[in-house]
């Protein structure tokens, strides 16, 4: 089945840990978005969104550990944009268990775009960086 979320070489940042980690955030992503389709979101999404924040504190991690022990001068606005996805997915997370909210369209289309974004724009720059200076 066709999604969305279905990892390409132009998500690529040409670091073998770090693809393999991002395959990992658009598996969980694509679990999710057939689960909705088939109308079973709610049933998957406290679920996902446990691994989903998960997924991100150990991915920040080491990301940034990477880019801090090479050197990459864009580290602080890069850690920036992992903050921007953190706090939304712990605030759904909050609204969810809470009641507040059961439906996860808008869940999925912040994650859609933060996802194209960050990996196409924003993660391929320490990606240049990193393959400049031998590191893959």
């Amino acid at each position: 089945m066709e999604s969305r979320f279905q990892w390409t070489a132009e998500f690529s940042v040409k670091n073998a840990a770090m693809d393999a980690q991002h395959k990992q955030l658009f598996d969980i992503l694509r679990e999710l978005h057939t689960a909705m389709r088939f109308g079973h979101g709610k049933d998957v999404l406290s679920d996902v969104l446990r691994r989903l924040i998960d997924y991100t504190v150990d991915h920040f991690a080491a990301e940034e550990n990477l880019m801090t022990t090479n050197g990459y001068p864009m580290l602080i606005s890069h850690q920036s944009e992992h903050k921007i996805l953190t706090e939304k997915v712990l605030a759904f997370k909050k609204d969810f268990d809470e009641g507040a909210c059961s439906i996860t369209p808008d869940l999925m289309k912040f994650l859609e775009n933060w996802l194209m974004h960050h990996i196409q724009s924003v993660d391929q720059k320490y990606g240049e960086f990193l393959s400049a200076k031998g590191v893959h």
